[in-house]
């Protein structure tokens, strides 16, 4: 991984859709090596913002900057030297193995038709290494369980060698020891290798769990930013998420966590 550092700074950020759906005025700034969790209900914007972030989707006002520099005055190849995405949903249609799925992690750094380098090979090898996925290089991609194609997808994000890596939802249809591993990895990117780590996430708990800081959408605004302590409390919940809950602290790290409360308890006497 390379010592490039940089801020991610949204200012003053809007964005509609021609449905209707509008991010209003986003104001976000994550200093280099933060880990943030996006929160906030289905439809509230998370994915629109990472779009926004990842320069997929050019805002109607305002600015994203990396560093000193607008995104709008960036090529993708320039954004993807710099930024990784991890999609909530990434299909190969064609029988890719693991280590060319990586490969494709090296596009932006690729030049003309030389195809790829010494050092291409070797980062792949290192990121296959670093998730634990090098016994399966030779394996096809499509073949793999859930969670292992999302720690390949991971690896070919960290192929990328990005200064601020974006996840949306990547624990999302994994089961508990893969979202445990997932989350772990991210964690240990983050402290190792001080890349800057935002990612939508689903589940409340696990988030307040791993993440030091926690940024709450709801309906295309910043309803609450902070830590989970600041987060997670029982009237915001309530408000953003219109759930009865009750807040509790987790026996080990003592962080905020949420019990949900059904609406008429005697039915379950």
């Amino acid at each position: 991984m390379h010592s490039k550092t940089s801020d991610l700074l949204i200012s003053d950020a809007c964005f509609s859709y021609t449905g209707g759906f509008t991010l209003n005025h986003i104001n976000l700034f994550v200093p280099n090596g933060q880990m943030v969790g996006l929160l906030g209900p289905n439809g509230c914007g998370k994915t629109t913002l990472l779009k926004l972030a990842a320069g997929v989707l050019v805002p109607s006002e305002g600015d994203v900057r990396i560093g000193e520099m607008s995104l709008k005055k960036l090529l993708r190849r320039e954004v993807a030297r710099q930024i990784a995405v991890v999609p909530q949903e990434f299909n190969i249609p064609f029988a890719y193995t693991v280590e060319e799925v990586v490969m494709l992690g090296r596009t932006p750094f690729l030049k003309g038709l030389n195809g790829e380098s010494k050092r291409d090979h070797q980062i792949v090898s290192g990121v296959l290494e670093l998730t634990g996925m090098a016994g399966f290089r030779n394996r096809y991609f499509n073949e793999l369980s859930g969670g292992e194609r999302q720690k390949i997808v991971l690896a070919m994000a960290l192929a990328q060698e990005p200064v601020i890596l974006l996840l949306d939802e990547p624990t999302s249809h994994l089961d508990i020891s893969h979202q445990i591993e997932i989350l772990e990895l991210l964690r240990r990117f983050n402290r190792e290798k001080k890349v800057t780590i935002v990612a939508a996430m689903h589940d409340l708990n696990l988030a307040a769990l791993y993440f030091d800081r926690l940024v709450l959408l709801d309906r295309g605004l910043v309803f609450a930013d902070g830590s989970p302590d600041e987060v997670i409390t029982g009237e915001i919940i309530r408000k953003v998420f219109s759930a009865k809950v009750e807040i509790t602290r987790h026996p080990k790290t003592s962080v905020p966590q949420i019990v949900l409360l059904p609406d008429n308890p005697s039915s379950f006497s």
